[in-house]
């Protein structure tokens, strides 16, 4: 068995490859387009051959200026293979030591999936393969998306929404919003990172992303406290929510609602049509929220990642 990053020429083969699962895959059209936007790069498709046939192909993803891939998006399998678990977790271990970093696997399935026999399978193998090679952390979140019909939330008043130029009172935001958050990623970065460098990494990656900075608002109350921060912003597929948090002494007062109804009012005055966000499963407060505004929970996302580094 040949483990290696695909070449030009394998693309008819990599088209070849074909989920029918139930779950997320790069299929071909996704492949061919992503592949010319630069989000997939051949270095970043391995798969495993044999007598020149692929029987494995494992397809990262990441922004078309990023030195590196941030998330393995697909991972299939040729139905004649007797160990698909093995294989795939070999695949998987020959790409990660060549990156020299394990990036996490997102899976979309449907609400409901674990109740689908095809969609639970293509996920336990799948899990149990990527916990080999690493990936033994395991995050559900809730996808949830607004449509222009549910229509905007009015403002409430309470609280004034500003525009800042200056990047650092955002980075002072974020610390504040970070303590005590219910946020998985955010908890499990600052087990490595102080606090400081952890807001900075967070607002340089949503500078990062498509969506315009002039968007970004802080909130105030009446007195003129920081309540929170509101990150209207943009990805590859369109609107998202972004990024929003209340600072501790603000919490408990719902100005959770505020944030979101301030971010959704700001991509519906722009004509957006759908917007979509993820919350942790676990943080039911942010779902309520979501439901309170109109957001309906359409899917699933599946995180399986490394363990957090505690050196």
């Amino acid at each position: 068995m040949i483990f290696r990053p695909a070449v030009e020429g394998d693309l008819d083969r990599l088209l070849g490859c074909v989920v029918d699962e139930g779950i997320s895959w790069a299929h071909p059209d996704r492949l061919l387009s992503f592949l010319e936007s630069g989000d997939y790069r051949h270095a970043w498709i391995w798969i495993a051959e044999e007598n020149g046939e692929i029987l494995a192909r494992a397809v990262w993803w990441g922004s078309p200026d990023a030195g590196k891939p941030l998330a393995l998006d697909c991972l299939y399998v040729h139905p004649s293979v007797d160990d698909p678990i093995g294989l795939a977790a070999d695949l998987l271990g020959h790409a990660h030591a060549a990156y020299d970093d394990k990036p996490a696997y997102h899976v979309f399935v449907s609400n409901g999936w674990r109740d689908d026999p095809t969609s639970a399978a293509a996920i336990a193998w799948r899990r149990t393969a990527a916990g080999r090679a690493g990936l033994t952390e395991e995050l559900e979140r809730l996808r949830y998306e607004w449509t222009a019909e549910a229509g905007a939330p009015k403002p409430s008043g309470r609280l004034e929404f500003r525009g800042e130029d200056d990047d650092e009172l955002f980075v002072a935001a974020f610390r504040r919003v970070a303590v005590g958050t219910l946020d998985h990623h955010t908890r499990e970065a600052l087990v490595t990172m102080d606090p400081d460098a952890q807001a900075r990494q967070d607002v340089a990656g949503y500078r990062s992303m498509p969506g315009e900075r002039s968007w970004w608002r802080l909130a105030y109350t009446a007195d003129g406290e920081l309540a929170g921060v509101a990150l209207p912003s943009a990805n590859g597929g369109g609107p998202v929510v972004g990024y929003l948090g209340v600072v501790p002494e603000h919490r408990g007062r719902g100005y959770v609602n505020d944030l979101l109804g301030e971010i959704t009012r700001n991509h519906a005055a722009r004509g957006v049509q759908r917007i979509v966000a993820d919350t942790d499963a676990g943080n039911v407060p942010m779902a309520r929220a979501f439901e309170r505004a109109g957001y309906r929970n359409f899917a699933i996302r599946l995180v399986l990642s490394p363990p957090p580094s505690h050196t």
